[in-house]
């Protein structure tokens, strides 16, 4: 008889430490997990300098939330640690942030942040506690498959799914983890539930930006992080004219449209950062069609393996996480050290950009099998003019 962690153990029995975020949908899940009668470690990860944000509204991991996480553990009757991983959280989201920014990578540090703290280290800790299982609120599920072991599902609610962000999560770390929010309809129901449970977060807002960027300034942080870093350059359309110049790639986006700071009687967009020459480069709107994408620190959850991907695996690819996943083909293709991943949209897909994920998909169901994904390291533009070398470089 399995419980409903489907783990072989009575429920009593069954050690769980939940990662207690401090919001609303982490402590629902460790509210839900003591009533059903569960062994239930409660777990705060301390990830950046609290002080500046323990008033921030929205913030995550960081001061307030962290007293959230207190009041909420102890409400139930649950033992709860607060972790110091300030310095591991600098090193492997933080400082990568800004390598992948000055680098001309549009960078998600979510996905590092679950892959090198959450899903990592945090699961260490779980194991050195005896822990049976680690549950987190995300909106994402986890089902066994025939095999014996779990795969990674897209959440009942569209709108909360939160596979996007997780496709890094490995097979042996599925194992371990459980999201036991994934099959609610939708976050409403979570907050009944926070209500019916009589927790004080019941009505708490949503975090909406990256923790450790206060009100989306993300130029502010990389400067601070690494001073005198962004350059000056030009300015280039994609058929190689110079249009301007700017104060450091950092302040520039793929798809980017307004402060560009240009006067050239046409709409212009970004299509590309060249980091080594401190270039933007910049052109008309079709320019930013991408139907071929190389990927990049690939995680695979599939059961084919990557090297027998032969003329191609048909998937659902994913290539910003408010896009719905559409038709693809994924194939191994030379690269100039070894076969590399290469994604082909069957539609193109604007404002691609490197640094941010691709996630694919077993289809485009909604409650589709995630089947792995990778970072975009480069993307190949069919509007890309030949005779602009420098902006060429680029989107390559």
């Amino acid at each position: 008889m399995r419980n409903s962690l489907d783990l072989p153990k009575e429920p009593a029995a069954t050690r769980v430490v939940v990662a207690m975020s401090g919001g609303v949908d982490s402590s629902v899940v460790a509210a839900l997990l003591k009533r059903e009668g569960y062994d239930v470690v409660g777990i705060t990860l301390q990830l950046y300098d609290h002080g500046a944000a323990t008033h921030r509204k929205g913030a995550c991991c960081a001061g307030q939330d962290i007293h959230d996480a207190r009041r909420v553990a102890e409400a139930i009757g649950i033992p709860h640690y607060v972790l110091d991983y300030e310095s591991r959280f600098r090193e492997a989201v933080m400082e990568s942030f800004a390598d992948s920014y000055l680098a001309g990578e549009t960078p998600i540090p979510c996905v590092e942040c679950n892959r090198s703290i959450k899903f990592r280290d945090l699961l260490e800790t779980a194991k050195e506690l005896g822990a049976d299982a680690l549950a987190t609120g995300h909106y994402v599920a986890s089902r066994p498959l025939p095999d014996g072991r779990r795969g990674l599902y897209r959440a009942a609610d569209p709108a909360r799914d939160q596979s996007y962000f997780l496709y890094a999560t490995t097979k042996a770390q599925l194992d371990l983890l459980r999201f036991p929010l994934g099959e609610l309809a939708d976050k409403g129901e979570t907050r009944a539930l926070a209500r019916e449970l009589g927790l004080s977060v019941a009505e708490k807002a949503d975090s909406q930006d990256i923790c450790f960027v206060p009100q989306g300034r993300y130029s502010d942080v990389i400067t601070k992080l690494k001073p005198n870093a962004a350059a000056p350059g030009e300015i280039v359309h994609v058929d190689g004219r110079v249009l301007g110049a700017h104060e450091g790639i950092i302040h520039y986006t793929v798809g980017q449209r307004r402060g560009l700071g240009l006067s050239v009687g046409e709409p212009l967009y970004v299509l590309g950062l060249d980091a080594e020459n401190a270039r933007v480069v910049v052109g008309p709107r079709e320019a930013l069609a991408t139907r071929r994408i190389r990927l990049r620190d690939v995680n695979w959850l599939g059961d084919v393996p990557l090297d027998a991907l032969g003329e191609g695996l048909e998937v659902a690819a994913r290539v910003r996480s408010t896009r719905a996943p559409r038709p693809a083909l994924m194939r191994l293709a030379a690269g100039e050290s070894g076969p590399e991943v290469e994604v082909e949209l069957l539609s193109p897909e604007d404002g691609v950009s490197p640094g941010q994920a691709c996630v694919v998909y077993e289809s485009e169901d909604p409650r589709a099998r995630v089947l792995g994904g990778g970072t975009i390291a480069r993307r190949t533009s069919a509007a890309v003019s030949h005779a602009a070398p420098q902006g060429a470089d680029a989107l390559a």
